[in-house]
């Protein structure tokens, strides 16, 4: 796919769209039997081809139905963290992003009051 970084977002599901037509077509399927077998309407598929907006579960559900889920790993790859990060996470895995946190100034000692 040859989808470029500057491209809108129209332009990728245009050719998303496309790469799916071509591949239903390269399966001899008709937009009902894919629909029916991916368990999506037949306008949904054809909305999809045409690169219109829709839901992403239907998307994900055509491309299962085309033998086609296998690469949906590859849209976000796992993450890959050093060797240093690895260790002290060993057991760990994160659950939150975090904002920098810059340093405290630092307090005075905790006294008596004694001046009365």
């Amino acid at each position: 796919m040859t989808l470029s970084r500057t491209g809108t977002d129209a332009l990728v599901m245009l050719e998303l769209g496309e790469k799916l037509l071509q591949r239903r077509l390269g399966f001899n399927l008709t937009q009902a039997q894919l629909a029916n077998a991916a368990g999506v309407s037949k306008r949904t598929l054809e909305r999809l081809e045409a690169g219109e907006s829709t839901q992403l579960t239907n998307f994900i559900r055509v491309l299962r139905a085309l033998g086609l889920a296998h690469g949906l790993e590859t849209l976000i790859p796992e993450s890959t963290s050093s060797p240093i990060e690895q260790l002290k996470l060993q057991g760990k895995q994160r659950r939150r992003a975090s904002s920098v946190r810059e340093p405290k100034e630092p307090t005075k000692p905790w006294t008596w009051n004694d001046k009365t």
